[in-house]
Formats: structure tokens, C-alpha cells, sequence
């Protein structure tokens, strides 16, 4: 993406010479500057937010085609009629406009292109170096330096299984750094034989880093030479009289027997490569992806892009690789059980993108083949499955309408809920639901920031409420925003029911039906009371559909309420007294709690006592000693 930002122009004044052109007016407009060159061209609408984004070999060619609306799909139409200016980026080839073209696709999500709705990092396998005694973990986010990584996985129950193999098999380490140089005796993971405790000397550098070469060959493919060796060193063990280690070895052996050496699970014949299989029905589209690394099946993930119902096989997977590869590099082979459209030019981009060979294949026989059918069953079915989870949550929708009196189902029903104890560490939670299920990543965490007072559950909903609703665009403040719900779910009774409708009315949001959802006075589940303006309390039938299906909405926002004040607790209490001491690092941190046990007793100890400790020179124990004792 450098590489294409360094090579092109970023043409910002076209859109301040549209004027109040709009539709092909503005792209006329627009094509007297736009040259011939490679590039991406950004079309925007009347408030500056992104429609589209697309790729060209030549700028001026590829947009003068939208003038020809006759020949465009409804869709295309649409997004022209609403262009009110145009912005580009010329690059230098068509492959580094591709990858541009991703980029921004994937960080704007225009409405009216094809969307990976990706925003999870993947987890690794990493294993830190520059110490005495490797630590191996798993590790998310961006790479630290001077450490070695596997994977990626698709998911932390991936990693975390060949984690478990690993300190089975090779017993390294997995605690902190700060915990090893702490600790005075072994921990459980050497009581139940998975780790070989260097923190109290159990193993020497030289055995430990030969557990470490050993785990290096096991990840880099090489597990039948490690089982080999190790099996050669137990009857030596064996033969030598010395069974306590000749047993030691023995247990390490078996920690392979969790390896399936299955065809399809493990393919021999492929070391590192995607699988990708695409599979669309009903205007659908799934995607699974198989990650294998070193023959080893690092586990799959399935994907629903978005896109229109008209959109071809070819151009959704062509734009699922450019976006799922836009953070990550792709490996050397791709095997697919379809041809992405411009099939040369997205290899081209791939290549670029990881500095080496990226081949797409679509294998026709052998080993390969059956696993590209074997994740193309995976994607057939998981579509399959979200249809039918989606069919029922249809009818579910057209039942909330029908028992709340909305002219419609709704497409978006947000829940929300509290959690504290006696208003510390005090969170509002939002929950959203819609015809595709829970919506995990528009759910948001509200810490609460104004006063509570103990059990001041209005208050908390009323800050909740101003903060969600409270903001409009200045532009246009009476416009109803997008993301904003068709049905309102509170997790309380009346009285919330009443502070959530003041604040709504205060902030002159009158168009959002509200219902409040409570246990009644024995709080059994399926005897729920609902409040709903206009309406008198009333309930549902035990076993109604609907009922079942709203005790969900409210039991979710509830365990994501607890969750999220858990982990706020949590951190809190991690937090020492100390790190708000001027001047006091991890270092000088640990040495004090370290001298004196607790924060307790670095408060108790005189500026005499703080000098005594190794780092700690009179200005900082006089330092100390006034954090704690301000009078």
C-alpha cells in the first residue's frame, strides 16, 4: 500500500470542482482532471461519506464507463445517482491499485461493494527469544520483537490445542518471565508432567535448549523425525538402566498420539497453503477457510461477505482475497474450488503483497482435491445452517411485530443492561440483534463516567441513553441515523421503563419503540412482565416462540453486562497503588513488593527502610513516602 501511495496522486480537488453536480453530472465533472493511469477512485455521496471504491487500469476508460447507465445493473445505477464527487489515487501498476483497492474497501466499507466483515486477529504460536529459558504462548496482535511465530490459527481453540501437545511433548515453558524468576518451587504444570520447570532449576540452559530445537522441528514439519529421535533415545535410556528417564521420554512420546494423520485433516502433500472453498445459495455466499501450515491443519474458518444477490462467484471470492489478505501475508499456494475473476491479476497482487510467488490453484485430482472438497462440504453446509438459523429468526422477527404492534419486523433490536457492585466499577452494556442473529460486533461497552450512587440503576441507563442517542450529524439534525434501532429492549421493569422514555424524549427521539422486559416478583424465567408505552403490563404464554426468543436477547445483554464488569473489576484490582507514585517503574515496583510483601507494607515502611531497597535512592523513598503520607 506504501508502494502505491508513493507512486500516485491523491486527486483531494476533485471533489471541491463538482460544485452541486450530482449523478453523472459530478462524474463529468470529475473526468476533466482524472488521467489514464492505474489507480483507485473513490465515488462519494452528498455528506462526503464513501459509496464505492473501485480499481482501473485506466482511471478515465473505467469511470467514463458509468456514464453509460444503460448498460450498468440497478445497483450500479443507484450509486451513480447518488455521486456528488469523486476522489483517486494513481499507482504505478494494476496489481498495487488492487491491493489499494482492498485496503480501502476493507477500512471504509462503502455500502455498494462487496464487504469482508473481518475484524478479528488471528492468533499465533510464539516463542520468545534472548532468554536463557524460551517461553512459548500464544500471541495475538502485532509482533514483538526478537521472537519466532507459527500459524497463523483460526481460532484460540486451534492454538491452544497444539499448545497442549507442545507441553505435552516438549515440556517448555508457558509462564511469564516476571513468574519464573519469582517463583521457589515447581507449579502444577511440572506436577502433571507438562513443563520441565527451569524456574526452580529442575533442567539445565543446555537440556532446555534442546527442547527447544526439538519443539522448532515439530513446528516446522518435522514431527516424524522428532518421534523417531525420541524413540531412539528411550530404549537407549532402557538399555542403560535408566528407566525413570527412559519413562520421562516415554510420556513425551506420547504426547503425538493426539496427532490425526488423516489424508484430508493433515494432508501430507500440502505444506503451506489456504484452502478456500466458496459455496452460494439463496443470494448467499460462505466461504471456509482452511489454514494448513506444514501439513498440519491449523484449523478453518467460515465467512459471509457481503454483497448484492446479483453478484457473480468470480468477483466475491477475487474480492474476499484482496480484503482477508489485506493484513495478513498469504502463503505460497492457494487451493480454490472456483477461479477468482482477473484470476493473473489477483496472483499478481498476492505476490506483491507477501514479496514472493503466491499461486491460485484449482486442483482436479489426488490429495489436493479431496481437501478442497472436503472445505467445500464444510462451506455448503455452514450456508445451509445459517439459512435455516436465519429462516426461524425470520419468523421470530415477524412475532416480535406482531406482539409489540410495529408496522414491520424489525431489522435491528438493541438490549441493554447494567452491571456494579454498590456503583463501583459501574458498565451499561448494548446487545444487537437482527434477521442474521447477534450482531457481536456493533455490541459496545459503556464504562460510566458521571457520579452513581449505590443502586442509582436510572442514573446509569440515563448516561447510557444520552451517550448513545445524544449525538446527531450537525448537518442534519432531524435525519434519522442508520445505526440506530427498531426496537428499543430494556432489562428491568417499569421504572426503568420510564427513565429510559424521559431521556428519549428530552433528547427528541420519538420514533423508536421502547419495552422494558422483568422477571416477576418469584423471578422465574417464562413468567416475564413487559412494559410497552400505551399499553398495560402483560405477559406471554409460557411457551410462546416469541418469549423464548426475547428471554435470549435479555440473557445475553446480561451475561455481556457481567462479562464486561468482570473483566473492568479485574483489571482494577491488577492495578497497583504504586504505579501512580512518580517515578516508579516495573523495576522499582517489583523490588518494593518484592522487600516488603504487599502495598501495605511499602506504605508502612519509613524513607530508612525505603532507601534499603536495591534501585531505590533517598529523593525517590522521600518521593515514596509523601505518595503515602500527604500531611
Amino acid at each position: 500500500m506504501n508502494k502505491a501511495n508513493e507512486a500516485g496522486d491523491i486527486g483531494a480537488g476533485l471533489s471541491d470542482q463538482t460544485g452541486p453536480r450530482q449523478g453523472p453530472d459530478a462524474i463529468r465533472e470529475a473526468l476533466k482532471t482524472i488521467p489514464l493511469s492505474p489507480g483507485v477512485y473513490r465515488m462519494l455521496g452528498a455528506k462526503g461519506e464513501v459509496l464505492y471504491v473501485g480499481k482501473a487500469l485506466s482511471l478515465k476508460k473505467r469511470v467514463s464507463s458509468y456514464l453509460r447507465l444503460n448498460q450498468l445493473p440497478e445497483r450500479l445505477r443507484r450509486m451513480v445517482s447518488l455521486t456528488c464527487s469523486m476522489e483517486i489515487v494513481t499507482t504505478r501498476t494494476e496489481a498495487e491499485a488492487l491491493l489499494l483497492e482492498a485496503n480501502y474497501i476493507k477500512k471504509m466499507k462503502p455500502r455498494f461493494n462487496i464487504l469482508l466483515r473481518d475484524d478479528k486477529s488471528y492468533p499465533w504460536i510464539m516463542l520468545t527469544e534472548g532468554h536463557e529459558f524460551p517461553q512459548i504462548t500464544k500471541q495475538r496482535g502485532r509482533p514483538i520483537k526478537d521472537a519466532t511465530y507459527w500459524g497463523p490459527f483460526a481460532s484460540a481453540w486451534a492454538v491452544n490445542q497444539t499448545l497442549n501437545l507442545i507441553q505435552r511433548s516438549f515440556l517448555l515453558r508457558s509462564c511469564s518471565d516476571s513468574v519464573l524468576s519469582t517463583r521457589t518451587r515447581p507449579c502444577l504444570l511440572f506436577q502433571i508432567r507438562r513443563c520441565s520447570a527451569p524456574c526452580v532449576d529442575r533442567v539445565t540452559p543446555g537440556e532446555y535448549g534442546e527442547l527447544v530445537e526439538e519443539t522448532k522441528q515439530f513446528l516446522s514439519g518435522k514431527s516424524t523425525d522428532v518421534q523417531k529421535a525420541l524413540v531412539e533415545e528411550m530404549e537407549k535410556a532402557s538399555e542403560a538402566l535408566e528407566f525413570e528417564r527412559a519413562a520421562a521420554i516415554r510420556d513425551r512420546i506420547r504426547g503425538f498420539s493426539s496427532m490425526q494423520e488423516s489424508g484430508i485433516i493433515n494432508p501430507a502433500s500440502i505444506g503451506d497453503a489456504d484452502i478456500i472453498a466458496l459455496w452460494q445459495q439463496a443470494g448467499k455466499t460462505c466461504l471456509q477457510v482452511f489454514f494448513i501450515r506444514n501439513s498440519r491443519n491449523n484449523g478453518n474458518r467460515a465467512f459471509y461477505p457481503e454483497h448484492a444477490d446479483d453478484d457473480q462467484a468470480a468477483d466475491i471470492l477475487s474480492a474476499f482475497l484482496l480484503q482477508f489478505y489485506d493484513d495478513k501475508p498469504p502463503p505460497p499456494q492457494i487451493l480454490l474450488n472456483c477461479d477468482p475473476a482477473e484470476l493473473d491479476l489477483v496472483s499478481e497482487a498476492l505476490s506483491l503483497r507477501r514479496g514472493r510467488k503466491v499461486e491460485l490453484l484449482q486442483p482436479q485430482r489426488g490429495e489436493r482435491r479431496d481437501v478442497v472438497r472436503h472445505a467445500e462440504t464444510n462451506a455448503r453446509e455452514a450456508l445451509e445452517r445459517r439459512l435455516a438459523e436465519s429462516a426461524g429468526v425470520s419468523k421470530l422477527l415477524d412475532g416480535v411485530a406482531s406482539v409489540f404492534g410495529l408496522e414491520a419486523p424489525p431489522g435491528r433490536i438493541e438490549t441493554y443492561d447494567n452491571s456494579h457492585i454498590m456503583g463501583q466499577h459501574a458498565y451499561g452494556v448494548m446487545v444487537v440483534a437482527g434477521p442474521e442473529g447477534f450482531t457481536k460486533r456493533a455490541y459496545r461497552k459503556f464504562a460510566i463516567k458521571g457520579p452513581v450512587t449505590p443502586g442509582d440503576d436510572f442514573g446509569m441507563m440515563r448516561e447510557v441513553m444520552e451517550r448513545r442517542f445524544g449525538k446527531r450529524d450537525p448537518d442534519a439534525p432531524d435525519e434519522r441515523p442508520q445505526d440506530w434501532p427498531d426496537l428499543l429492549l430494556i432489562d428491568g421493569g417499569l421504572g426503568q421503563f420510564n427513565a429510559v422514555r424521559a431521556v428519549l424524549e428530552e433528547l427528541n427521539v420519538r420514533d423508536i419503540p421502547i419495552v422494558a422486559i422483568a422477571k416477576g416478583p418469584d423471578r422465574d424465567a417464562g413468567r416475564e412482565w413487559f412494559f410497552q408505552e400505551g399499553r398495560t403490563p402483560f405477559q406471554l404464554p409460557p411457551n410462546d416462540p416469541v418469549l423464548y426468543y426475547l428471554q435470549r436477547l435479555r440473557d445475553e445483554a446480561h451475561r455481556f453486562a457481567i462479562t464486561t464488569h468482570r473483566a473492568g473489576r479485574s483489571k482494577a484490582i491488577k492495578t497497583s497503588e504504586l504505579d501512580s507514585v512518580p517515578g516508579i517503574g516495573a523495576v522499582r515496583k517489583r523490588a518494593l513488593l518484592n522487600r516488603f510483601g504487599s502495598v501495605r507494607g511499602v506504605r508502612g515502611a519509613s524513607e530508612e527502610e525505603l532507601i534499603s531497597v536495591a534501585g531505590i535512592n533517598s529523593e525517590t523513598a522521600r518521593t515514596i513516602y509523601a505518595f503515602f503520607h500527604p500531611q
